[in-house]
């Protein structure tokens, strides 16, 4: 073909072959990201929208979300103190649980990874997956004996049962993922291997844990049977508080949303501030080398 044919060819504002699968690729991706976005977004639209209703507007089909909102749901809520001592209490068992979990599940991981404990790991795997449920009844013997049930210590040590596998679990990959050659050149400068993890290792791994121990509040603060066996009217937290506004005759469905939704901020709030280490824990943690 002569130069001044492909010109022509050029100049006719043909799409390029594979041009249109590609549009049509993203349009398709776009589309089922905006279904899946709206499948999760609607029930929390709902929950946020009825808590500024009264039970009659809940329960009524035609009202939607144009309505005239009240406060009253919330101050009921709050005035009633339903919602703010529980919410003391998961704060507590969550920060507390999180923070000895991460403190023994970290050093841990680091030393599964690092010296290749492949039946530790099995080990960890089996505890991960084992169901908490079945363990409620031996415990609660345990618990009852020892004179703890009702007490916080009791809730933070069943969350750190589910809490310290978890975080052992992730941070194994993490670790695994590192160079080893950083720790390696800190022990040719005169460091022990403890002393290379807690000076070069451990600040590397400062998305892995952020996302772990994160993970593992989220569950502390979600967690409603082992509140419900173990907890009790002094210490209970947000998920039992949550059902006591249902009873055999009714629910206080404004109440109960109202609640749910000022429960959902703290979440909200650390999945958010943490968003950076989030996204750089999951996919550093996710590769390896």
């Amino acid at each position: 073909m002569s130069p001044t044919a492909a010109s022509s060819v050029r100049n006719t504002g043909a799409p390029a072959p594979g041009r249109r699968p590609r549009r049509y690729g993203s349009w398709l991706r776009g589309t089922a990201i905006a279904a899946v976005t709206l499948v999760f977004a609607l029930p929390v639209v709902w929950m946020f929208a009825a808590a500024f209703k009264t039970n009659v507007q809940v329960t009524d089909p035609t009202v939607g979300l144009w309505f005239s909102p009240t406060l009253d749901n919330f101050r009921n809520v709050l005035d009633t103190g339903q919602i703010l001592r529980p919410m003391g209490n998961s704060l507590l068992v969550g920060v507390v649980s999180t923070v000895l979990s991460a403190l023994i599940a970290v050093p841990a991981a680091w030393a599964v990874g690092r010296f290749r404990m492949r039946r530790t790991g099995s080990l960890i795997l089996v505890a991960r997956i084992v169901p908490a449920v079945s363990l409620l009844v031996p415990w609660y013997y345990l618990f009852a004996r020892a004179g703890l049930v009702g007490s916080y210590t009791v809730l933070i040590l069943s969350h750190m049962f589910v809490s310290v596998p978890l975080i052992l679990w992730i941070m194994i990959s993490f670790f695994e993922g590192l160079p080893v050659e950083l720790e390696e050149a800190a022990r040719t400068d005169g460091l022990s291997a403890f002393g290379a993890f807690w000076r070069i290792t451990l600040p590397l791994a400062a998305p892995g844990t952020a996302t772990a121990s994160l993970l593992a509040f989220v569950f502390s603060w979600n967690n409603f049977m082992f509140a419900l066996i173990f907890a009790d009217e002094r210490t209970q937290t947000v998920p039992v508080a949550l059902f006591n506004f249902i009873s055999y005759a009714s629910t206080d469905w404004g109440g109960l949303m109202a609640a749910a939704g000022l429960i959902t901020v703290p979440v909200v709030l650390a999945a958010v501030l943490g968003q950076k280490y989030l996204v750089a824990g999951l996919t550093s943690g996710a590769s390896k080398g």
